[in-house]
């Protein structure tokens, strides 16, 4: 994109064109003229903090080997969905289910189709 904008190309065509937001394309433009290539590399630290503390990760990864049946849900396996439910009433956060799985992708849970969320480690 930085690129693009380079050539001469609109970052608000681009935007539309690659459904990119325009203010991301503005950041990666604005970043490239201050730092160069390093400033487009990602950079841990970027990003939201989890409101979930390390603790409360841990628990997570222990209720999802056990059945959704035991914490009174009518389910056979843990969905993200149903999981943002057993966050938001244990722990009073409310996360978006894209939000839930990148979170859960960080501390070693995936979802698979047959099994529903699992730890992978």
């Amino acid at each position: 994109m930085v690129y693009l904008v380079a050539l001469g190309h609109s970052s608000r065509r681009l935007s539309e064109l690659h459904s990119i937001s325009f203010k991301q394309i503005t950041n990666w433009v604005h970043r490239f003229e201050k730092e160069g290539i390093e400033g487009l590399k990602d950079k841990k630290g970027r990003g939201r903090r989890s409101g979930l503390s390390e603790e409360q990760l841990e628990r997570i990864k222990e209720v999802i080997k056990e059945t959704p049946l035991n914490h009174g849900y009518q389910s056979e396996k843990w969905t993200g969905p149903l999981l943002i439910q057993w966050i938001k009433r244990e722990y009073g956060l409310v996360y978006q289910k894209a939000q839930i799985y990148n979170l859960l992708a960080k501390v070693g849970i995936i979802f698979e189709k047959k099994l529903g969320l699992v730890s992978k480690v």
